[in-house]
Order: C-alpha cells, then sequence, then structure tokens
C-alpha cells in the first residue's frame, strides 16, 4: 500500500508540467491549423461547417446546398470547383479565419512574458472551441448518412463529426490554461508594488516570474 502511495504522491506533482504540456499543445494546435488555412484544400474542408451555421453562413455568397457538388477531396484538383470557391468567398473567409487561429496560438505562447495577455488568448480559444461544438448540431455530415445501412445518425460520428467532437478537449484545455495565466498576472501584479518598495530591478521580478510560470 505505501507503494501505491508513493505513486499516487508523484503522480500529484506533475501538475505543474501538465499546464505546461496543456499550454503547448493549444499552441502547436492553434498555429498548425491556423496556418494550413493558407492551403486551398483546408479551406474546402470546412465549408460544410461555416456553410450551415447559422451564426457563420453569411459569409459566403452562394447558397448552403450548392457546396456538396463543388468539394474537392484532399489532394485532387478540379478548376471548375476552385473557381465556385473563389465566387463562394471560401478562400478569402478561411484565410482570415486562419490569421485569428495564428493570433490566439501566438497569445497563449506569450504566457511567460504577458500572462495577462496569454489568459485572454486562452478565453478566445474557450470561445472559439464553443463554437466549433456547435458545429455537432448544425452540419449534417458530422453524422454517418442513411445510405442503406442501419447503422446512421446520432449517435454514430462521422469524420467530420470526430473532428468536431476532439474540440472538447481543447475547450479544457484553454480553461486550464487561462487560469494558470490569470493567476500568474495577479501574482505579479501584487509582487511588482513590493519589489519597487524594496527598490529591486523589475527585471529581476520578471525573472522570477518567468521560472515559476
Amino acid at each position: 500500500m505505501n507503494t501505491v502511495t508513493k505513486l499516487f504522491e508523484k503522480l500529484a506533482h506533475v501538475d505543474r508540467a501538465a499546464i505546461i504540456v496543456a499550454r503547448s499543445g493549444l499552441v502547436v494546435v492553434l498555429l498548425w491549423i491556423g496556418g494550413l488555412k493558407v492551403f486551398a484544400y483546408e479551406d474546402e474542408g470546412i465549408v460544410p461547417f461555416i456553410a450551415n451555421s447559422p451564426l457563420m453562413s453569411f459569409f459566403y455568397r452562394q447558397p448552403a446546398g450548392e457546396y456538396r457538388q463543388h468539394m474537392n477531396p484532399a489532394g485532387t484538383l478540379v478548376p471548375a470547383n476552385l473557381a465556385w470557391h473563389e465566387r463562394n468567398g471560401t478562400y478569402v473567409f478561411a484565410h482570415g479565419l486562419g490569421t485569428v487561429i495564428v493570433v490566439f496560438g501566438v497569445m497563449i505562447a506569450l504566457h511567460p512574458w504577458l500572462p495577462q495577455v496569454a489568459a485572454v488568448g486562452s478565453l478566445l480559444a474557450f470561445l472559439m472551441s464553443f463554437v466549433t461544438l456547435s458545429f455537432l448540431i448544425t452540419t449534417p455530415e458530422c453524422w454517418v448518412p442513411a445510405l442503406g445501412s442501419p447503422y446512421h445518425g446520432f449517435p454514430l460520428l462521422d469524420l467530420p463529426g470526430l473532428l468536431v467532437v476532439k474540440d472538447s478537449i481543447m475547450m479544457g484545455a484553454a480553461l486550464v490554461t487561462m487560469a494558470d495565466s490569470a493567476k500568474a498576472y495577479l501574482r505579479r501584479k501584487v509582487a511588482a508594488p513590493q519589489a519597487v518598495s524594496r527598490g529591486e530591478p523589475l527585471i529581476n521580478l520578471l525573472d522570477r516570474s518567468h521560472r515559476s510560470n
């Protein structure tokens, strides 16, 4: 029993490392996914989500039902479909969205230096994940279609649905990093006047805060 207790004591002390891993994972995912929005295949891949969303469909110019006729499977190139997506505003919207996602990732990465900015970035990533999860309700492609098999519809997720539901993990990670960055900012805000009153250079305070974070 002592061995089990010691094991759990060690596990309990990885909480700091866990937050670092969660924050690093958020930064990597946001920068990577946001950066991929410069490629046409990724821009076209999110069309079903946006076209069916009552919150975002206004970004597109063509009727929602038309996109199914113009989807390019990853790795293929159909010039007529590209032209349709250009008219639809698919690429312009995706490039803007990708820029926003990258900005969120950069904000979270600033935690060691500007934890208040990182806290806001994490909050925005949480809200973005919340919107993404709403696609499970609005996007038909998230569920296995009725094409003859008795197994279709809720709760049988198709590939787009599998990708969306994983955002629930990102949502939780964003909340954890948001709280951690907010705490770091408050600690620094309290410590700064004390350091000034002692005549301690602020650079020393920032260095200590960076090590503790």
